[in-house]
């Protein structure tokens, strides 16, 4: 059976056959909801296993569609280096999402491993009430400043906005980073 445009039984033939290289470069050209539907029907120890054959830019992404149940099953079988590096690449919104579900056990495993900023920005998300606009919200968007025409703006956004989950919408903001505005990029 095809996962998106890729033969389920191929993956699993790499896997079974040990072509380790030959699996990581199959995944790599895979979109990161095939490879978590991938993973998910794997055997537990098997899971890790393929996760870890990731390479480094889609793994955080593949993490965020797993189910809850994989995650921590992963989360508990890696390094706190590995955790930390999910923790930090993803979204914090996503990471929010993710740490909401898990025992308290792993959450208090995860906050150890994530970064001072990644931290506090993870507790200031939590603090917010299910389904309010802080809970939904994202911290990672695009903050010009209103003082910046378009070729500054623009040269911001292509600096910056790698690591933001929106670009499309930029806010302005003044310089005790209260809204002035909304901008789109078109």
């Amino acid at each position: 059976m095809a996962i998106g445009s890729y033969d389920r039984e191929e993956l699993n033939e790499l896997l079974e056959g040990r072509q380790f290289r030959k699996l990581r470069e199959t995944m790599s050209e895979m979109n990161e909801v095939d490879i978590a539907e991938f993973i998910e029907e794997l055997e537990a120890e098997k899971k890790v296993l393929v996760y870890r054959m990731l390479p480094k830019e889609l793994a955080a992404d593949v993490f965020s569609f797993l189910e809850v149940d994989d995650q921590e099953h992963i989360i508990n079988s890696i390094t706190d280096a590995e955790v930390s590096k999910i923790i930090e690449d993803l979204f914090v919104d996503d990471a929010v999402d993710m740490l909401e579900e898990l025992p308290a056990t792993v959450v208090k495993r995860v906050m150890r491993t994530a970064g001072t900023e990644t931290r506090q920005l993870i507790n200031q998300f939590l603090q917010y009430p299910e389904n309010s606009a802080g809970s939904i919200m994202t911290a990672e968007y695009i903050g010009l400043k209103k003082y910046m025409n378009v070729e500054q703006a623009f040269a911001y956004i292509r600096a910056h906005g790698v690591d933001k989950e929106t670009i499309y919408t930029c806010f302005v903001t003044d310089g005790q980073r209260r809204l002035e505005g909304v901008v789109t990029i078109k």
